[in-house]
């Protein structure tokens, strides 16, 4: 199920003014992708967002609750998204409830005050411990309404008669805190979660089929190629945006000299803002794609699921503890049938006993290492423990 599209020559739905306050790839136009993933009870919105066309899904999920339908993990609301969400409550009633279930999630956070303006008689449910950088800001300046804005068990639960609300942390990160509240649909067994847990499908998700070009541009082996629409070098690229989107600068990656960059950008055949002008300043090594292969579905040995390595390294580093308390705490939800996250890949199956395998293998395993393509988030990491930006314990605060 699709959202009904602009035409290529009207694109108008899909403009997104406030994009300058979180300046990310697609920037002032996000063409939005809905589905059904449960029949008659669960839906997802999705665009792209990233940096240098390393793009990846974001999503909002819809649930239908009793009366009418919760919104989690808000989406920037773009006519287009809007005309979706009309078209479901029509059938299915009014939005009840908005979730922002993080406290630290910008991409989140930012669209929230535009889509609780589209729908003033729905509630606002936020995390708690919500903060701002550089400048912190009371929640009213950040968007959130007065009057109709609650925070998630402070203030109770929303649907709390069919939905189970499970928090992981606040989890302090010197500037701020990490947190964040999962959420499981009892009838369906639909295990909601922003950040803290991914599936990353082998295949690139369909939201690429609205316009493929971060794929094409990172498939390819140098600039002065062109961008061909292959099955093979979508799949090329969206690997290699799995790398990039999960450790920066993957160990296998190197990077080019000055002059031939400049030699291989002047002997393209095209040169125009869609190729970059063919500035393509990546040399991956052949074994690359072995490497990205442990990182996507079919290469989890445990679990359709992981937490992605850069959360791992820069948020959960010293918090193994807490993570693992909650994923033992999801675990004891016998219901679950599914993930949907806020990033990557969804629906994607998923039981209890893979959520307890999992936990069982970050017990076992070397978690937040420095070394291969995880030496990067690690100096990132010392870089913010010197400069005393970061606790050198953060466990739950």
């Amino acid at each position: 199920m699709s959202s009904p599209q602009s035409s290529p020559a009207d694109t108008s739905s899909q403009r997104w003014a406030w994009w300058p306050l979180l300046p990310l790839y697609p920037y002032g136009r996000r063409p939005t992708l809905m589905r059904e993933l449960v029949p008659n009870r669960v839906w997802c919105f999705e665009q792209l967002h990233g940096v240098w066309y390393v793009a990846v899904p974001i999503r909002m999920t819809v649930v239908k609750v009793e009366e009418g339908l919760l919104l989690y993990a808000p989406l920037p609301p773009t006519a287009e998204l809007l005309l979706g969400l009309r078209a479901l409550e029509a059938q299915h009633g009014p939005v009840l409830s908005i979730v922002l279930a993080t406290s630290s999630g910008l991409e989140h956070k930012v669209p929230l005050a535009a889509l609780a303006r589209a729908f003033p008689a729905a509630t606002v449910w936020v995390s708690d411990q919500q903060w701002s950088f550089p400048v912190p800001l009371p929640s009213r300046w950040l968007g959130f309404p007065a009057g109709r804005t609650k925070v998630l068990f402070r203030d109770g639960l929303p649907h709390q008669d069919q939905l189970v609300w499970i928090p992981l942390g606040p989890i302090n990160l010197g500037l701020g805190t990490f947190h964040e509240i999962a959420c499981v649909d009892l009838c369906t067994g639909t295990l909601l979660v922003t950040d803290a847990l991914v599936a990353i499908s082998a295949t690139p998700p369909p939201i690429f089929d609205l316009d493929p070009t971060p794929l094409l541009f990172h498939g390819r082996e140098k600039g002065s190629e062109a961008m061909i629409d292959t099955p093979e070098q979508r799949l090329k690229g969206w690997k290699r945006i799995v790398l990039f989107a999960n450790f920066f600068r993957p160990e296998l990656l190197s990077i080019p000299s000055f002059p031939d960059l400049v030699i291989d950008a002047m002997t393209a055949d095209e040169a125009n803002p869609r190729n970059h002008f063919a500035v393509f300043p990546f040399r991956w090594a052949p074994s690359w794609e072995e490497h990205a292969d442990q990182l996507i579905t079919h290469g989890f040995q445990v679990a359709p699921c992981r937490l992605a390595p850069v959360l791992e390294r820069l948020v959960f580093v010293r918090a193994k503890a807490t993570y693992l308390e909650w994923l033992r705490t999801l675990a004891k939800q016998m219901t679950i049938k599914s993930l949907v996250s806020a990033h990557y890949s969804a629906s994607q199956l998923m039981n209890s006993v893979e959520l307890e395998n999992y936990a069982d293998s970050v017990e076992a395993t070397d978690w937040a290492p420095s070394d291969g393509s995880w030496q990067l988030l690690a100096a990132i990491d010392r870089t913010l423990l010197r400069l005393n930006i970061v606790p050198a314990q953060s466990e739950s605060c």
